[in-house]
């Protein structure tokens, strides 16, 4: 399984926000042995946010977006998903009602709370609402694309709902190794012949901890096949 992210908001462009939600979802999709692909920022753009959508709908098996769900003005995610797939924003009533219960559930913390319940209950038209386990706006899930919000615990909690409808077949290994990089460089450029069937990275680290090599592949044979050749060309911590 192939995926793509697509994080949504004017805020991760100008800095103003760390875009903690990619490099979360890229774990979890990672650890579920999905080939994360791509990862995009985009502004709250109708047009750029469907192309996208639209691009990466067609190139990947699925498209995770986070952020752009509300109220605001500026909260355009849904209408651009909508025009990425030619469907008119309708109301969903799973969603209204959600909506709902949770500002019932909240009135009396925020007697003043003006919601329009609509605007937050509308999703592309034939979309699967993904209710909010732990805030307002719901999320979809329509064709190959999935929307969650951009608040990381509510994106969080909604990914659960989700998880399991990503799995793949890569797994990977992490090998430490007391030599620098550049020891380790002339190994990995003839490991790229001698073992195709795997991807190999190589990530220096700070201070006194060792360097890894990250081993990538889809079955544990080429793992390990990987991992013996290169024990016998560099130093492995163990």
């Amino acid at each position: 399984m192939e995926a793509a992210l697509l994080t949504i908001g004017d805020e991760l462009l100008a800095g103003d926000v760390e875009n903690t939600n990619a490099t979360w979802l890229a774990r979890q999709l990672s650890a579920r042995g999905v080939a994360v692909r791509r990862i995009a920022v985009v502004p709250d753009v109708v047009e750029v946010i469907a192309d996208h959508v639209r691009a990466y709908g067609d190139a990947f098996d699925a498209v995770v977006c986070t952020g752009g769900l509300g109220g605001t003005p500026d909260d355009l995610t849904m209408e651009s998903v909508a025009a990425a797939f030619g469907r008119p924003l309708v109301v969903n009533e799973a969603a209204r009602e959600d909506v709902e219960r949770t500002l019932a559930a909240i009135a009396r913390e925020y007697p003043d709370l003006d919601v329009n319940v609509e605007r937050h209950a509308s999703l592309p038209e034939g979309a699967r609402p993904l209710l909010n386990p732990d805030g307002l706006s719901p999320g979809c899930v329509i064709e190959n694309v999935y929307v969650l919000p951009g608040i990381p615990r509510e994106m969080r909690a909604m990914f659960g709902l989700i998880a399991e409808e990503f799995a793949g077949d890569l797994r990977s290994r992490l090998l430490r190794t007391p030599l620098p990089e550049s020891d380790v460089t002339p190994t990995l450029e003839a490991a790229r012949e001698e073992l195709p069937e795997v991807i190999l990275g190589s990530y220096p680290s700070r201070g006194d901890d060792p360097n890894r090599v990250k081993i990538t592949g889809e079955t544990g044979a080429a793992l390990d096949r990987a991992e013996a050749w290169l024990r016998e060309r560099i130093e492995i911590e163990d």
